[in-house]
């Protein structure tokens, strides 16, 4: 077993290489947004948070594929190889067969979509070129969350961060050109979102020649079972992704009917501002989750709760920095995304932002939480948690605490989920810490007993 220090150490070494990463791609995110803003002013950011549960919908997929595949293959890939020989290939062979005929349907039916996800007069012709436009990233971006999520596992942290940030630089520099230097404006944006996942693909293609890699590309059929083995363990972190959708798409129904278009572009400041704070604690989750799996495989149960005790100390810091931050200056942060100088976007933001993230603590530690139980193989529970974090809790909290408070009670509906979350996953985590505890002590008994 690894000491105290090797253990923190290589722990440390996977948050901070999954949090740069993660903070780059944040980048692009935030520009992005501002490009929106610049060319096409509140309007084009209604129409982007418009969009945002699309994106989510093909991110979970990969999620769904990605984690609960590297969940699996690093449970199996020291003892039982054999049964992840073909587990990456079948999964991203299926990927980019779904979102292929992802591509056709949305083309198809763009018009009933886009009024689906709420474009009235002001927005459908903005709404529909980029639906269609975005439709082309449902394959790459399914298929690049797959393959980080896999190299992640398979002993190479430094090129999935490494692949985060070149993609973020060439996209912005992509996002640019064809936003501003061909004119195109909001489809221009669609267009970079498409290379975005293209670019880091082809940096993680470089893994092929990582002396110590386990991976191997083989061109098979894809089986029900291997979907459905990765689709277990995957499961709560697609949840966790899908229901930034639909709750997205929920804010924008509720803020259309209270106040109309300038909310949900006030919104869309505040929900591309809450991705990146959501993606730097899952940047903190990733990076426990192959060591917290791969100590649990091994039955190093000490460092599996060592793991898992250091992320929640550096996320719980991170989270509370995040917040400080984001409250002190938020009305430069709003200025910079309102290009319009429109007043009520700011009146909007201004009074949800403090509001909204104070749920940053509690939504860090919520995910690190559910990331931790798939990597101990507690699929249930995760899925629970995530269930009522998503959808159970979340839902009905927009629309009650809407109706009952108005727009700031649509804000609150999130710090008020993500603490009862976080009040239940204590629980269920506690539990789990303790049977580790169990089995520690059991291991550390039997040990003693065969040296004597």
């Amino acid at each position: 077993m690894k000491h105290h220090e090797s253990i923190i150490g290589e722990l440390n070494n996977y948050i901070v290489r999954n949090v740069t990463a993660s903070v780059g791609l944040s980048i692009y995110i935030l520009v992005d947004t501002l490009f929106i803003s610049m060319a096409a002013g509140a309007m084009g950011l209604t129409v982007l948070n418009l969009a945002l549960p699309i994106y989510s919908l093909f991110s979970c997929t990969g999620l769904l594929l990605g984690v609960g595949g590297a969940a699996y293959f690093s449970l199996n890939k020291i003892d039982h190889p054999e049964r992840v020989k073909t587990l990456y290939s079948e999964l991203v062979i299926f990927a980019v067969l779904l979102g292929t005929a992802v591509i056709i349907l949305i083309n198809l039916f763009t018009r009933p979509l886009a009024t689906i996800l709420g474009a009235n007069d002001q927005t459908m012709g903005m709404a529909i070129k980029y639906l269609r436009l975005m439709s082309i990233d449902a394959p790459v971006t399914m298929a690049n969350y797959i393959s980080v999520n896999f190299i992640r596992n398979d002993n190479h942290p430094g090129l999935t961060m490494r692949a985060a940030l070149i993609e973020s630089f060439v996209v912005i520099i992509f996002d640019w050109f064809f936003i501003f230097g061909l004119h195109l404006q909001i489809e221009g944006a669609a267009l970079a979102a498409v290379v975005s996942p293209a670019t880091s693909l082809i940096v993680l293609s470089f893994h092929k020649r990582f002396p110590y890699r386990q991976l191997e590309w083989h061109w098979v059929w894809p089986r029900l079972k291997t979907l459905k083995t990765a689709a277990k363990l995957g499961v709560s972190a697609c949840l966790n992704e899908l229901s930034t959708g639909v709750s997205i798409y929920v804010f924008n129904m509720v803020l259309l009917k209270l106040s109309g278009n300038y909310a949900v572009a006030a919104y869309g400041v505040i929900s591309n501002i809450a991705i990146v704070t959501v993606a730097i604690a899952n940047g903190v989750a990733l990076g426990v989750q192959p060591l917290a799996s791969r100590e649990y495989g091994t039955r190093h149960f000490r460092n599996v709760r060592l793991a898992l005790r250091h992320g929640i100390k550096i996320t719980a810091a991170i989270a509370v920095l995040a917040f400080v931050a984001l409250v002190a200056f938020r009305h430069p942060i709003i200025t910079l995304f309102n290009h319009d100088h429109s007043l009520q976007l700011t009146r909007y933001a201004m009074a949800g932002m403090p509001i909204y993230f104070t749920s940053t603590l509690f939504s860090a530690i919520n995910l690190l939480m559910i990331i931790f139980l798939t990597a101990i193989n507690c699929a249930t529970l995760s899925f629970s948690l995530s269930l009522l974090r998503g959808y159970i809790v979340l839902l009905p909290a927009i629309i009650l605490m809407g109706w009952l408070f108005g727009i700031n009670g649509v804000w609150a509906a999130v710090p008020v989920t993500e603490l009862l979350i976080t009040l239940v996953g204590f629980f269920l985590v506690h539990q789990q810490d303790h049977r580790l505890k169990l089995m520690e002590d059991a291991q550390r008994k039997a040990n003693l007993t065969k040296s004597a």
